[in-house]
C-alpha cells in the first residue's frame, strides 16, 4: 500500500493531507479564500480559488512529506456540497459558484415541487424536499434570471467535481456529493431521469456517477504539471464533505452517529437502507459506503455563527491571540466560560444565512433574545456556542424520533477541539460525547476511501476499522443537562415567535 492525499474543498478554504497505509497522516496543508455576498442572503465563490489552493496545498504536502511523485498512488476529494458550477463547451467558469448556503432560490424550490407533482411525489423520486441550498434549485434559477448564461450552459459540476476536472480533464462525481442536487434517485443511486424530464433539464448537463472507492479518473498531463503529481495517479470518486467526514470519524454502521460543528453544524446517522419520509425532515442521501445511505440534519451557521462573531465582535481577541501566538477561539471560550450555563437566560439564534433543519427557512435571522444590563461579553459568547449546540439538537431530537440507533455520539470539527464547547454538547444533548484519533474529518476520510480504491483495504469498515478509535468521552453533567432540557423548549419556542418578523425585516433588507 503506498500514499494517499485527501484534499476537501470547504467554503473558507481548502485542505490537503497525505496518509500511509496505517491511515498515519504524513503532512497538511490548508490555504484560505474568500466567499462573497453580493446581495443579502447570496453566497458566490470563484471556482478558480479552489484550484489554486489544491495547486498550493498538494504541493506543499509533498514537500513536507518529502515524497516523490510516485509514492502518491492514489487521490480522494471531499468538498462543500450543493455547489453549482457552470461550465461551457469549452469547459470554462461562465459566473461564480452558487454555494450551498446561498438563499436566492425559494421560488425555484416552489417550482420544482410543483413540477413533481407535490412534495410526497418529490421525495419518492429522490428522497428529499427541495431546499433552497440544493443544486437543482441553482439550475433553474440560472435559468431563470440568466438567460444569457444559461444558452451557454453545457455542465453543471459540484465543487470538488470541478477540481477533479481540473486535475483530470474529466467530468465525474459520486452518489453521496450527487445525493445533495436534488436531482439523483437516491433509493436507486443514480440521476433521476424522471425528475430531470419534469424539469425539462438535458441529462447530459450531468456528469457520470460513480460509487465513492471507485477510481473516477486519472491525473492529467496539465494537472500534474500543475500540483507535481505523476500523470495517471488515480482519483476515486471521493464523497462530499460530510458523508466523507462520517468515513473519517468511521461514522459507517448503525450505532455511532456524527456531530460536525465546521461553518455548518451537521448530525449524521449511518443507515443500512434508504429510508422515506414524506415530510423531508432530515435529508437523506447515498453513504460514501457501497450500499448503504445517511440521514442528516444540516444547521447553516454553527460554527459559523463562532466565525462570526470572532470576525465581527471579538477583535480585542485576536488582537491578543496574535501577540501571544495562540487560537483566538480559545481566548473566546475562555471568556465564555465566565458565564454560566444558559447564560443567565440569554439566547442566540444562529439563523445568520437562514435556517435548514428542521425549519427549512432561507427567511430565517441570528439574533440574541433576552439582553439585560447584566449580560457582557462572556455571556454573548456563551450564549453563541448554546444557540449553535441547541439547533444540532434540533436535528437529534429528529434523529431519535424517526427510530435511527443512536448508541454513540463522535464530535468533529471546531467543536470537537475546545473543552468547553465538548462539555457544552454533551450536557445539551444529553448524552456523552466522545472525540477519536483522526481529527481531520473529510480530507481524511477521502484519502482512506483512495487507499480502498487503490487496493490497500477490502472495503470502507475494514479501513476505518484498522485506522480509526475513539480516544476521549466528555460525560454529560447531569444537573447541567437537567437545566438545558428545561431551557431548549424556550430556544425551540422562539423562531416560533419571530418567524413572520423574520420575512418582514428581510423584505426590509432587501429594499
Amino acid at each position: 500500500m503506498g500514499v494517499t492525499l485527501g484534499i476537501d474543498i470547504g467554503t473558507s478554504g481548502t485542505k490537503t493531507l497525505a496518509i500511509d497505509a496505517t491511515g498515519a497522516i504524513l503532512a497538511s496543508a490548508s490555504a484560505e479564500y474568500r466567499c462573497d455576498y453580493p446581495r443579502p442572503g447570496w453566497s458566490e465563490q470563484d471556482p478558480e480559488l479552489w484550484w489554486q489552493a489544491t495547486r498550493s496545498t498538494v504541493k506543499a504536502v509533498i514537500a513536507k512529506a518529502g515524497l516523490k511523485p510516485g509514492d502518491v498512488t492514489g487521490i480522494g476529494l471531499s468538498g462543500q456540497m450543493h455547489g453549482s458550477v457552470f461550465l461551457d463547451a469549452n469547459g470554462k467558469v461562465i459566473r461564480p459558484a452558487l454555494l450551498w448556503n446561498d438563499q436566492r432560490t425559494a421560488a425555484e424550490c416552489a417550482e420544482i415541487e410543483a413540477r413533481a407533482g407535490g412534495r410526497e411525489a418529490l421525495v419518492r423520486m429522490v428522497g428529499n424536499i427541495a431546499l433552497t441550498g440544493f443544486t437543482a434549485p441553482k439550475v433553474l434559477w440560472l435559468r431563470n434570471h440568466e438567460p444569457e448564461n444559461w444558452a451557454k450552459v453545457r455542465q453543471v459540476l459540484l465543487p470538488k467535481d470541478y477540481v477533479r476536472y481540473r486535475l483530470t480533464g474529466t467530468y465525474a462525481t459520486e452518489v453521496s456529493d450527487a445525493s445533495g442536487t436534488l436531482l439523483l434517485d437516491v433509493a436507486n443511486r443514480r440521476w433521476s431521469k424522471e425528475l430531470l424530464a419534469k424539469l425539462d433539464l438535458d441529462p447530459a448537463l450531468l456528469p457520470p456517477c460513480f460509487e465513492s472507492f471507485e477510481v473516477s479518473a486519472q491525473v492529467s498531463t496539465i494537472g500534474a504539471e500543475a500540483t507535481g503529481l505523476l500523470v495517471g495517479t488515480p482519483v476515486v470518486g471521493g464523497g462530499g464533505d460530510q458523508p466523507a467526514g462520517a468515513v473519517g470519524n468511521g461514522i459507517v454502521r448503525p450505532g455511532a452517529v456524527s456531530a460536525t460543528m465546521g461553518t455548518s453544524g451537521v448530525v449524521f446517522a449511518h443507515t443500512s437502507e434508504p429510508g422515506f419520509d414524506p415530510l423531508g425532515r432530515l435529508q437523506r442521501g447515498c453513504h460514501a459506503v457501497p450500499g448503504a445511505w445517511h440521514v442528516m440534519g444540516v444547521v447553516l451557521s454553527a460554527g459559523g455563527s463562532f466565525q462570526w462573531y470572532r470576525n465581527n465582535v471579538g477583535q480585542s481577541e485576536v488582537e491578543a491571540a496574535k501577540a501571544r501566538g495562540v487560537d483566538p477561539y480559545f481566548l473566546l471560550t475562555d471568556e465564555a466560560a465566565l458565564a454560566g450555563p444558559g447564560a443567565e437566560g440569554l439566547f442566540f439564534l444562529p439563523y445568520l444565512t437562514g435556517e435548514r433543519t428542521p425549519h427549512f427557512d432561507p427567511d430565517a435571522k441570528g439574533a440574541w433574545i433576552g439582553l439585560t444590563v447584566r449580560h457582557g461579553r462572556p455571556h454573548l459568547i456563551r450564549a453563541v456556542l448554546e444557540g449553535a449546540t441547541y439547533a444540532m439538537r434540533d436535528s437529534l431530537e429528529l434523529i431519535r424520533e424517526m427510530g435511527v440507533t443512536l448508541t454513540e455520539i463522535r464530535l468533529s470539527g471546531g467543536g470537537a477541539r475546545n473543552a468547553l464547547w465538548k462539555q457544552i454538547q454533551a450536557d445539551i444533548y444529553g448524552q456523552d460525547v466522545c472525540t477519536i484519533n483522526a481529527s481531520e474529518g473529510p480530507a481524511f476520510g477521502v484519502a482512506l476511501l483512495a487507499q480502498v480504491g487503490t487496493g490497500g483495504f477490502s472495503s470502507v469498515p475494514e479501513a476505518c476499522d484498522a485506522t480509526i478509535r475513539v480516544v476521549e468521552t466528555t460525560p454529560k453533567d447531569a444537573k447541567v443537562a437537567s437545566f438545558y432540557d428545561r431551557a431548549y423548549p424556550i430556544y425551540r419556542g422562539l423562531y416560533v415567535d419571530l418567524k413572520a418578523s423574520f420575512k418582514a425585516m428581510g423584505e426590509l433588507a432587501n429594499g
